[in-house]
Order: C-alpha cells, then sequence, then structure tokens
C-alpha cells in the first residue's frame, strides 16, 4: 500500500486544524476565546490570533460605544408634580472577560436589559432630589451627570462604562397635562378679566374726565358768547341810537325795510291790513320813496 494514501488524509487534518486554530480579531470588536465555557483568553487587539482547535470557542463582542434608548417612565420631584421622562445612554463595553461573567450566553441584549433598571432607578433617583421646575429648565447638564455618574458604578459590575446620558423628553403625564392646561386657561381667563374690568374701569374716569371738560368747555364758551353778544348788542343799540338821533327819518324808513323784509318772505307773503295802515306808508308814499332817497 502506497505511503501517500496514508500521508494525505493527515496532511489535510493537519491543515484543516491549523486553519481552525487561527481566527482574526477585527479592530471594532474584541473577542474571548473558551475553552468549556471557561474563559481562557482575552483578544483585545485587532490582528491574528490562535486558539486550541477543535476544543476551543471565540465569542466575540462590538467594542464600538452603543447606545440604548430608555423608554417613558414617570418620575416624582420634590415638589410631588409627576413628570413622564425618556432618556437615552451611550456606553461600551471595557471588560469583556467581567462581561461574559456577567451575562453568560445572554450576550448584549441581557446586559441591556440590566442597564437599563439601573438607568431607570438612577433617573428616579436623582430627579426626586429636585423640583420639576429644575427637571424642565433648558439647563440639565448636572442632573443627566448626576445620573451619568451613579450609574458608572453599577454599570462597572457589569463589565459596562457608560459614557453619557441625556434626558429627551420632559413632560406632564396626559391626565396631568390636561389639568394643567385647565388651569393655565382659568388663570389666563381670569387675568383677562381682570385687565377688562381695569381697562373699563380707566375708560369710565377718562370718559367722565372729557363729559367734565365737555361741561366746562360749553359753559366758558356760552359765558364768553353771552358776553360778546352782550357787548355786540350794547354796540348795535348805540349805533341804533345815534342814528336816530342824527336823521330820525331815515332811522323809520330803515325801520320799515327791515319789517317789510321779515314779513314779506317765505310761506308768510300774504297779509291782511287796512288800506289805510301805516305798515305801508313808505310803499304808497312817494314823499316817503323821495324821502328815502336823500
Amino acid at each position: 500500500m502506497n505511503k501517500s494514501t496514508f500521508i494525505l488524509p493527515v496532511i489535510v487534518v493537519a491543515l484543516i486544524a491549523a486553519l481552525s486554530a487561527v481566527f482574526i480579531v477585527d479592530e471594532r470588536e474584541k473577542a474571548l476565546v473558551l475553552r468549556f465555557g471557561r474563559v481562557v483568553d482575552v483578544k483585545e487587539d485587532p490582528g491574528l490570533a490562535f486558539k486550541m482547535p477543535i476544543i476551543d470557542d471565540v465569542v466575540r463582542y462590538d467594542d464600538r460605544i452603543l447606545s440604548l434608548e430608555v423608554g417613558p417612565l414617570e418620575v416624582t420631584p420634590l415638589d410631588d408634580r409627576r413628570l413622564v421622562v425618556d432618556a437615552f445612554s451611550r456606553y461600551r463595553i471595557a471588560d469583556v472577560q467581567r462581561f461574559r461573567e456577567a451575562v453568560g450566553v445572554g450576550g448584549v441584549s441581557a446586559a441591556e436589559t440590566r442597564l437599563d433598571n439601573i438607568m431607570r432607578d438612577q433617573t428616579r433617583e436623582v430627579l426626586g432630589t429636585v423640583s420639576s421646575n429644575d427637571i424642565l429648565s433648558s439647563d440639565r447638564a448636572a442632573l443627566m451627570l448626576r445620573i451619568r455618574n451613579g450609574a458608572i458604578a453599577e454599570a462597572r459590575s457589569l463589565g459596562l462604562e457608560v459614557i453619557d446620558v441625556r434626558l429627551k423628553r420632559t413632560d406632564l403625564p396626559q391626565a396631568n397635562l390636561e389639568a394643567t392646561f385647565a388651569r393655565m386657561r382659568a388663570e389666563r381667563e381670569r387675568e383677562a378679566a381682570d385687565e377688562i374690568a381695569r381697562g373699563e374701569e380707566a375708560a369710565q374716569r377718562v370718559r367722565a374726565q372729557a363729559d367734565r371738560t365737555e361741561v366746562e368747555l360749553v359753559s366758558d364758551a356760552e359765558r364768553e358768547a353771552e358776553v360778546i353778544r352782550g357787548e355786540a348788542d350794547a354796540e348795535r343799540n348805540g349805533i341804533f341810537a345815534r342814528a336816530y338821533g342824527a336823521d330820525p327819518e331815515f332811522f323809520d324808513f330803515y325801520r320799515s325795510l327791515n319789517a317789510y323784509a321779515k314779513s314779506l318772505q317765505g310761506g308768510n307773503s300774504s297779509l291782511v291790513l287796512s288800506p289805510d295802515s301805516e305798515f305801508f306808508n313808505y310803499l304808497k308814499s312817494s314823499d316817503g320813496a323821495a324821502r328815502s332817497g336823500q
């Protein structure tokens, strides 16, 4: 029997064993070499690595920064004003061997479940020591830092390093939100009613002042008008008196013309008088007309 018949299978088996003993560690991951489920080696540097063929297994874990979304949870601040908070954290697997020992075959999903509980407990603990105004304010960096620092120690037992914690949303629960909106609406309506009442009161004062000013101005104007009218009447009477004293006949003629003008106008043009009435003296007397022309 030819020796190559035995050598060739041995070479193939040796080649397969050699290939199975070599594995590549990516720069984005860390690897554990397990022998019968027990960690025998940790590979953190990228490149080629070796293990015992067949009996050793390789488990890989992501070495990049990972994100964990913390679902909505209710917190009760110091002022007992319940809030709903959403948060997220960034973490990485810092100690891969401890991570394996802590979560076993559950891997990242099991670790995130436990980290989620840690984040919820720390969030409730920290936010329970401050008022709701501090939580709702835009300056919450100190609160997020306190949550991160509190979570670091507990996460370290899982082989995790918590890098950052952020509060995404802080709102009132829906029932509290509606009650708060109703209270705010009532307060605004009350303030509006107060403003309207104050405005109406001010308007009444302005109107009263304006009415008083109007009465005073009208009274002053009427008083001045009466004074001017009296002075004008006195001046007119003086002119009439001087005119009568200068030419009594012309004054009689002038007064007659005024009487004609007032009596013979518009719908008052019909008069029933005696033909011999003195009212017509200057209409029928040529002497009067001649006298009026003088």
